[in-house]
């Protein structure tokens, strides 16, 4: 690690001594979070549909639906600075708020209040060829998975380097290939590093160590892994994020998954195998039966997204277009860090330092040496994620890090203290210096296991003598009060206003214009090639 933090530290010394150190500030962030609505009442999933006046889920570009019609997702643009990512966060729940009839938003990442998978609405996009494909995508999700696993929420951390440091890194490293090529391979250099290192968003900030017993409806086999809490809720004693687990987003079929992280070339093949490589076990469940979809297609992934990952290297992709053909044409844009549940002690689901937290360690993982991955990498990254995820607060507890066993806390201060001169530097015009502080926060949390998200949720249910579902609905209904206390002022209220109309009028062009039949249109979207 000594070795990692001297590279860290000499590309940041280049970079003061040509006076280009704040070269590293300003990256973009954005922010995507994902929210249950639930009923006032009885916390029960809402059966409603999304709500028109927040405009179409199919067009809009800060609020959507993820998996289904009642699982809400709010978008922030990407900002340089951090604060105002959180800005348009709050003004966007605010507005989500001053919409809800007799709903609030549910502030915990596992769900509670569903009776089943049939509980769960799978969302829907209106009738365009578009529309009807990601509804299709979600039915093949449910075949293959079931609904409740879909109906977990988190939040994806949005982050792209700033563009004007790649040439300077590229000269400072004689790199002998293009820009193009030198940007794309920081990028999955940042991807390994984080491979290697993200059990620690897990161990800081993982907020789901017990589940409500009603999540187990539809896959009752799964509950003896687990002890009881109390009547109401399961847990494991140490967990950090059950979310994060086997139980949550893993899965068995995809474990399999040779995809490579070594290169953007090898990324994308291996992932465009993936969607082109048919599974025996999905071919059971039938593509189209009696007429209806049950999946897009019976390969090992329907699309893209079907890929569960800690992160992804991402491109913004055009209307129709593939995302893996979206890379390869215009290279990595921006990473979506995975791995955060919602933060819920907190209203928007996420707080400053814990932000400010995670942009210096994508940048840390950025400027750190980043070693090829072999298949051996792969199984000890994951199985590092899964130890934390429901062991993390175990006294003792040690992962594999090369070939040795070492002490979770040992090799968590390693981390922070590579972290040490990344924070200076973006701290530096910067009075109250908010990374060193983040930074210096987030070491008390490792010394100190009580003081990590998911024992104090546990700290929190035991006081309170809460099952989980009481405790989560307390906590979401304190937040609906703080947003009620709220108003957004005239320009931002009608500026979502027309944003949602827009929505709502795009959508209807969409369906007005489609010509292909359906069939037709999704063979063409197949077909489209790496060109």
């Amino acid at each position: 690690m000594t070795h990692s933090n001297n590279t860290v530290l000499t590309r940041l010394n280049q970079l003061q001594e040509n006076g280009k150190q704040q070269l590293v500030c300003g990256g973009l962030k954005g922010i995507e979070k994902e929210s249950l609505r639930i009923a006032k009442k009885d916390g029960f999933i809402a059966q409603t549909d999304h709500p028109k006046a927040l405009g179409s889920a199919l067009t809009h570009s800060n609020i959507t639906t993820d998996y289904s019609e009642a699982l809400i997702e709010l978008i922030t643009p990407p900002f340089a600075d951090v604060k105002d990512t959180l800005n348009s966060l709050q003004d966007i729940h605010q507005f989500v708020y001053e919409h809800l009839d007799n709903e609030i938003l549910l502030g915990t990442s596992m769900p509670c209040g569903i009776d089943g998978d049939d509980s769960i609405p799978v969302a829907r996009y209106g009738s365009s060829n578009i529309g009807r494909m990601k509804h299709i995508y979600r039915h093949g999700l449910w075949h293959r998975y079931g609904r409740t696993m879909q109906a977990i929420a988190g939040i994806h951390f949005n982050y792209s380097v700033p563009v004007a440091l790649w040439p300077v890194l590229h000269d400072q490293e004689k790199a002998t290939v293009s820009i193009e090529q030198f940007t794309a391979d920081g990028y999955f250099g940042l991807v390994r590093n984080f491979k290697r290192l993200g059990w620690i968003i897990l161990y800081l900030f993982g907020a789901s160590p017990a589940i409500c017993k009603s999540f187990f409806k539809s896959r009752p086999t799964l509950m003896a892994q687990f002890e009881e809490f109390d009547r109401g809720t399961l847990y494991h004693p140490y967990a950090t994020s059950l979310r994060m687990s086997d139980i949550g987003y893993k899965n068995k079929n995809q474990c399999a998954l040779k995809i490579d992280y070594n290169s953007l070339t090898g990324y994308v093949d291996s992932l465009s195998r993936a969607i082109t490589t048919p599974c025996p076990d999905y071919e059971k469940i039938g593509v189209r039966v009696d007429g209806e979809y049950r999946q897009l297609n019976s390969n090992i992934l329907q699309i893209e997204n079907e890929f569960y990952s800690t992160m992804r290297p991402k491109q913004i992709a055009q209307s129709g277009e593939k995302p893996t053909l979206a890379m390869k044409r215009r290279g990595v844009r921006y990473v979506e860090m995975r791995s955060l549940d919602l933060d819920v002690f907190n209203p928007i689901g996420i707080s400053e330092h814990t932000a400010r937290f995670i942009e210096a360690l994508l940048l840390t993982c950025v400027l750190k040496d980043s070693p090829l991955m072999t298949e051996h990498d792969h199984r000890i990254n994951n199985a590092n994620q899964l130890a934390v995820a429901n062991f993390g607060r175990k006294p003792g507890l040690q992962l594999e890090r090369g070939a040795e066993k070492t002490p979770l806390q040992d090799w968590a201060h390693d981390i922070l203290d590579s972290m040490l001169p990344v924070c200076g530097i973006l701290d530096e015009n910067l009075e109250d210096k908010p990374y060193s502080k983040a930074l210096a926060y987030q070491r008390q949390v490792v010394e100190n296991p009580d003081l990590t998200a998911s024992a104090r949720m546990l700290a929190a249910m035991r006081q309170a003598q809460q099952p989980f579902a009481r405790f989560g609905l307390q906590q979401s209904a304190e937040h609906a009060r703080y947003f009620n206390q709220r108003k957004l002022d005239g320009a931002t209220t009608q500026k979502f206003n027309e944003l949602a109309a827009q929505s709502l009028a795009k959508q209807q062009e969409i369906e007005s214009k489609d010509q292909l039949p359906f069939d037709d249109f999704l063979k063409q979207y197949f077909a489209q090639t790496q060109l």
